[in-house]
């Protein structure tokens, strides 16, 4: 019996000193191999950028480019950093695990500064002012002139988005779809009565002269700021608050944002 006891103990030791070696062995190589997210970013020499599909901050042109406030800046930032730019369509619910897989190094997409993002990602600082706004059909507008009105409602929002933390907090019955711009379709359609988006989004995509001239934008439910979003605890971070500082400076921020009729935050940091 005592034979079978030491025996056991044995191997019982050995199986902890090769489950501690193997972890101190995955360790050690992930510390060895370990860079920071800039430097990551530039051996491979590719900023891929995690983005929807939202006019004016990420569109594509006429020649399938993708252009925009957004697409632009974040162009020039690859650039000052002597890398490329991807850009990559993701499913905005999942844009931390896209994040966080190393799909992607960076979301940046009219992405509001929620308590949620900024607790799940490094976040830049703000870069453009934003808010939630109902957008529903023209002739129906005056219905709906304050948010109680709205408990009537069906709505279409953004999974994930700030439009749908709205919806949420004012206790509103809602359908989740894919992409702000899927919301406004389902107004289109009257599958919904109205949808939550940002009024970035509204200003480009709503009302005459637009492809939805019969729908308008009325309530602003709430005050926001845009950022950009890196993995947790990366340098990225402060690299393109620096890059920020400096195209606020220079002008061509400013002269970006006015090509895209949006209006630039980074001068009230």
């Amino acid at each position: 019996m005592k034979k079978i006891i030491a025996l056991m103990m044995t191997l019982f030791m050995a199986f902890s000193m090769t489950a501690c070696g193997n972890s101190d062995s995955k360790d050690a190589s992930s510390n060895a191999a370990g860079k920071s997210d800039l430097e990551y970013v530039k051996d491979k020499g590719t900023l891929v950028v995690g983005i929807t599909d939202f006019e004016p901050m990420d569109y594509k042109d006429d020649n399938g480019n993708w252009i925009g406030f957004d697409a632009d800046m974040a162009t020039a930032f690859a650039e000052s950093l002597g890398v490329n730019v991807e850009f990559v369509e993701i499913d905005w619910d999942n844009k931390i695990l896209e994040l966080d897989g190393k799909t992607i190094d960076c979301v940046w997409n009219g992405m509001t500064l929620t308590d949620e993002v900024k607790s799940s990602m490094e976040c830049s600082k703000a870069y453009c002012n934003n808010a939630q706004i109902v957008v529903l059909p023209a002739d129906k507008a005056d219905q709906y002139t304050d948010t109680d009105s709205l408990s009537a409602l069906s709505f279409a929002v953004e999974a994930g988005s700030a439009g749908e933390e709205q919806a949420n907090s004012l206790g509103l019955n809602y359908t989740s779809v894919k992409a702000q711009s899927d919301a406004v379709m389902e107004v289109a359609a009257g599958t919904s009565d109205a949808a939550i988006i940002d009024s970035l989004m509204a200003a480009a995509m709503v009302g005459e002269g637009t492809s939805y001239a019969d729908l308008t934008y009325t309530l602003q439910l709430n005050s926001e700021e845009y950022g950009v979003g890196f993995r947790k605890g990366s340098d990225l971070a402060a690299a393109l608050n620096d890059f920020f500082a400096s195209s606020y400076a220079d002008g061509s921020m400013e002269k970006c944002a006015e090509t895209y009729g949006v209006q630039a935050a980074i001068a009230k940091q």
